[in-house]
Formats: C-alpha cells, structure tokens, sequence
C-alpha cells in the first residue's frame, strides 16, 4: 500500500534583526525515504538545502518554500514563508528568546494640524511574526491592524492616547503610550527677562527695546508673554518657579535671556543685576536647571534663546565630562555666540539692539520649523560686518517633529487646563481698571494705566472735567512706596525707547513711570494732587486724593516672597542697588556704529567665578542635545 505523500509541519514564517540565525522546519510523510529540497524564489533552489531544516543567517527579507519527495516521484510543497528582515541600528534581542513578540519601535506622541495625516509606527520582532491591534483612549480600532496607524485626515476625533497591541502564539505585549495631539499646541507661554542695570558690572542699553520688541513679536504668536527688566538673583529664581507653573504637556514653552552671562565646565550662567564682583555660581542662574525645570512638564516644545556672552573661565582647567541625562525630544537652545565667545550690542546712540536679537525678530514671524527660522538668523549674523569674525550663533536641538513658533493653538480638550494657566497669567499682567476721580472743586481726572513689560507700569492723568469755578488745572502723581524710575538719566539710555516708555493718551496731563514691581511688598498708593487757579479768589490752590490701586502686574506674584535674607557683612548690609547707565559717548547717525560686549567682567583675574562641583554637574546636565554646530 502507497502512502500518501503530505507535509505534516509546515515552516513558520519570522521577523527578525539582521543577522540572526533562523530555523526554518519542514516534517512530511510518505512511502520510502523522502527528499526535501529548499527554495528561495519559484526556480531558484537554495543551494545545498536538502534537509528538513533550513538554518539560515538572515540578511535581507526572503521567501522560502520546501519542496518535498518521495521514491515515487510524487512531489508537494510547504506553504511558502517569509523570514522579514527590519533593519534597525540596535536591537536588544535576549540570548534566551524563544520567538515571543520582542518590541523595538514604540510608537511616539505627536502634534500635528487638523485635517493633516495621522501616521504612528509600532515594530516587534517575532517567531512566527506578531499581529498588530491598534487602540484610542482604550478603544478597539477595527481597521488599523497593521505595524502602522495610518488616518489620512486627522480631526479632534482622533486626539487622545494611542496603544497597540503586539501578539503571536507565544505572547502578547504592549506598547508604550503616545499621545496624539491635534490643533499643534494646547498653548504658548513665553518668559522673557532683560538685566541692563548691574550693581557692579557695566551696564548695558539693548536688553530693554530687545525684550520689548521681541514680547511684542511673540504676542502676535498667541503667546503668553511675561516680560521683565533688572530682576536680581532671587527675583530672576521666583520668575522661572512661577513661569514653570504655566507649563503643561501640548505648551510650547520659550526661554529668553538678554544680559551679562558666562560658561564653565560646559554649563551655562546668567547674571543678575545684583551679582558681586566677584561673582560665584552661586550668584547666577543656571541655564540647563533652567531647561530640566521646563523639560519636566512634558512640555511639546521648548526654546531657550540667549543673547549673552559664553566666555569661559579657569581656561588651563580642562571642562569636566558633563553625562547625559534621558534625552527628551523637541528642545531647542538658540545661542547668540559659539562657545568662549561674546555676544555684542549695537549702541549707536538712538537706537540700540543685541545683534542677534535684531536678526532674531526679524525671521521669528516665519511660518517655518524653528530650527529652520534660527538658521537664517545664523546665515545673517554670520554676514553683519560689524561681528565677523567675532560672533558666530550657535544652535543645538533635539527637535523630532515639525513644530514652528507660529503653530494655531487648539484648546479642544484642554479648558480646565487653560483656564488655570490664564489665571497664573493674568496675575502677571493685569493693570488696574481705568477711573476717575472726583475732587472738590468738582474738577474730575482720569487715572489710566499702561505697562510695556511686566514690571513696568505708567500712570496717565487727565483732566476730563473741570470745576465751573476752576481755571489753569495741572496734576502731579507720587506713589507710597516710593517706586524708582531706572530710566531717568539725562541721556537716552533707554536704546530708543524714550517715546514708547511714555505711549499713553494724547491729552494725558501728567504721567509717572514705576520700575521694578516685583519688589513692592504692599499695595501701591497713588497721590493725585490737583492744582488750580480759584475764579474767585484768584489764587492757587491744591486738592489731593488719594488712589490704592492694588498690586499691579507682577507684583502681584510677590516675587519678593523667595528672596533670601540681607547678607551682612562687617556690620553692614549689602543690598542691590539700581543705579542708572552712565552717560555714553553716542556714535552720529550715518556713521558706522561699534559694537560692544555682554561680558561680566572687565579683569577676569578679578571677576573668576567658583568652579563648578561635579557632582552638580552629574545631576543637572544636558539632556543629550543634538547640535547642529560642534562645541569643542
């Protein structure tokens, strides 16, 4: 009796990492002996491949089939196989892997455009190779069971947490999670600080119109912007705590910094207005501390723009290794100067502006990746007569997605958040309502309120109504406490703010200008005295009242609240002061204007900062950034 000849055990087909050996497995039966013979095509024998295993080392994705007879010359073949073959850089296969789904790709979160494509990518090894289930927010996705999620046109429908499900015969496993955002960002928040007015170090102009001009830029963007002038070391601390409460996962969140700065051991410095000379570490603040702060929240974006020096100090000193910490993608730090080096401003009297900063607003309106937007602020400044050969703009990122300053805004989903952010937002920026005040006389003035940054307020008054027995009004304002106007020195050290610092209604009477908000401690009064000429006595004579207009702007935040105690030294106390620029030789217009520095120092063997500690250096250090420049 003829057995009849039949494959009992078909092989099984594989996905796996180049270069792993596979089995492949044939089993028939039938009269006498049988012969196999192996196939990689339809008439293309695998050579010497006559037994019932084929072990091969995978090296590109193949088919395989096994033909299979007996001494009757009757012949039938396995069903055919595919061993894929992903070509990954590193996959971390177990030496005791017996085939079970081993994932290598997670899918990652996303932020893209309405109506824009979905695609998200899952990839596991597998013997035989895994099955693909795809969820949203814990819902089964009836056709995406594929190794990718594919959605053409993307809609708020399909925003949420996405998960699939990788599974063979031996096991199933998860992914990890990526979140899905649609409409790009939830919300834009951007702090931006400007020191000019240093205690003990040479002041600068440009900071001022650079952070006012830049804020004004940002908020065209739909960012939320708080913009601040001459913190110290403590102010500039609360300013980020409070910044950093803003940030959430779908934020972009922008850093700027325009002022003294420096760099040791690799690690950025800024320098507060109050720092001594000399200063430490310990007087400045931290620029990568900065970033892990921001980078903590899960935020989508995050810019750092510094327009300051990068000198370095104990240059005989090697930098210690600074190890990465886990990199977190979408991070970018724009530099204004390549490492040891300075950044200039430009004073040429009139009108004054950091060098990269001018090139910066420039390009930031752009509707493009901002890595591609800090490039042609690069290729600008890199031909700026003025610098060549003196500053080159440096760039580092990790940015894994498209993303651009300009993306809309999509709240869909996100309004308790928002609602939260926009509370710790507005504490920053509210000015008091418009009023009027009536006097005696039965005179009326209006009080009005502007700020052009975050901790500068200026009170308008304004006649609106005058006594039917009052003639020749004028008005005068004063504050309790009394708030200093840094900007009132003789020249124009305001770098050609002058007429904006004092933008207001046009038949505004009488204005007061108030620096350095942050510092108030209670609520401001405001005194209006009202003088005018009696029609009946023909004398001058003076109303006052009295205004209590709360804690404006930012000091509502009550920065003050973090500052450290008054150091005492040799029965003294050593407090910050504001003192105003020194008068500065201006440049004529139409002549060639010369730059000068943003370095801290004029001596450095006077002015070295401490060293580092490495153990800090261990704990705080960059987060394995991408550069687009090599730093030596």
């Amino acid at each position: 009796m003829i057995k009849e000849l039949a494959i009992t055990e078909h092989p099984v087909s594989a996905c796996v990492p180049p270069n792993y050996r596979v089995t492949l497995r044939c089993r028939a039966k039938g009269s006498g002996l049988l012969q196999y013979q192996w196939f990689q095509s339809e008439d293309e024998e695998v050579p010497g491949a006559t037994q019932p295993d084929l072990v091969i080392t995978a090296k590109k994705t193949q088919v395989y089939v096994c033909r299979v007879n007996d001494k009757h010359s009757n012949c039938v073949f396995s069903e055919w196989v595919k061993v894929k073959v992903w070509q990954i850089l590193r996959a971390d296969i177990p030496l005791t892997w017996q085939g079970q789904p081993q994932i290598v790709v997670h899918p990652r979160s996303v932020t893209i455009k309405h109506n824009e494509e979905l695609k998200l990518l899952s990839f596991a090894f597998g013997i035989p190779p895994p099955r693909y289930q795809w969820y949203l927010n814990g819902n089964l996705l009836q056709d995406q069971t594929k190794e990718t999620l594919l959605i053409k046109k993307a809609d708020k429908d399909h925003q949420g947490t996405y998960l699939c499900s990788v599974s063979n015969v031996l096991e199933e496993t998860w992914t990890e999670p990526a979140e899905v955002n649609i409409g790009n960002t939830t919300d834009k928040v951007a702090l931006l600080i400007g020191n000019l007015n240093y205690s003990n170090h040479p002041n600068l102009i440009a900071p001022m119109m650079d952070v006012h001009e830049l804020a004004n830029l940002l908020q065209t963007l739909n960012f939320r912007v708080v913009s601040l002038l001459n913190t110290t070391k403590e102010e500039m601390t609360a300013a980020i705590q409070e910044y950093v409460k803003l940030l959430d996962k779908g934020v972009y969140a922008l850093f700027y910094y325009a002022g003294h700065g420096y760099e040791n051991s690799g690690r950025n410095y800024l320098v507060p207005i109050d720092a001594p000379q000399p200063y430490r570490r310990d007087n400045c603040i931290s620029v990568q501390r900065t970033m892990q702060q921001m980078q903590e929240k899960h935020t989508a974006l995050n810019v750092v723009l510094l327009d300051t020096c990068r000198k370095w100090y104990n240059k005989d000193c090697a930098p210690s290794e600074v190890k990465p910490l886990v990199p977190l993608g979408n991070t970018v730090y724009g530099y204004a100067t390549s490492e040891d080096a300075e950044a200039y401003e430009v004073q040429d009297g009139s009108r004054s502006s950091g060098i990269f900063t001018k090139y910066l607003n420039k390009h930031i309106l752009l509707e493009e990746k901002v890595t591609h937007v800090l490039e042609q602020v690069s290729e600008d400044l890199g031909r700026d007569p003025l610098i060549i050969g003196k500053q080159v703009m440096e760039i580092k990122h990790t940015l894994n997605e498209p993303r651009a300053l300009t993306d809309q805004v999509c709240t869909t989903g996100h309004t308790v958040e928002l609602r939260e952010r926009n509370l710790n937002w507005s504490r920053a920026n509210e000015l008091p309502e418009r009023r009027v005040l009536k006097f005696p006389c039965g005179t009326e003035v209006e009080l009005s309120f502007s700020a052009l940054f975050s901790n500068m307020i200026t009170v308008f008054a304004t006649v609106k109504k005058t006594g039917w027995k009052t003639m020749d009004c004028s008005v005068s304002l004063q504050s309790t406490p009394v708030m200093e106007d840094v900007f009132s020195s003789s020249d124009d050290s305001t770098g050609g703010m002058g007429s904006l610092l004092l933008s207001g209604p046009d038949d505004a009477d009488c204005s007061l200008r108030l620096s350095g908000l942050q510092k108030l401690k209670r609520n401001l009064i405001l005194k209006v005295d009202l003088h005018y000429t009696s029609m009946d006595s023909r004398q001058r004579m003076v109303e006052s009242k009295q205004e209590d207009i709360g804690k404006p702007l930012v000091a509502k935040c009550e920065l003050h609240k973090s500052a450290k105690p008054l150091e005492r030294r040799e029965g003294k106390v050593m407090a910050a002061t504001f003192q105003a620029p020194p008068q500065r030789a201006t440049t004529p217009l139409g002549q060639p204007c010369r730059p000068s520095t943003r370095k801290a120092e004029n001596a450095r063997e006077h002015n070295e900062p401490e060293e580092n500690d490495e153990s800090e250096l261990l704990n705080l250090a960059f987060r394995s950034l991408g550069q687009k420049s090599t730093c030596t």
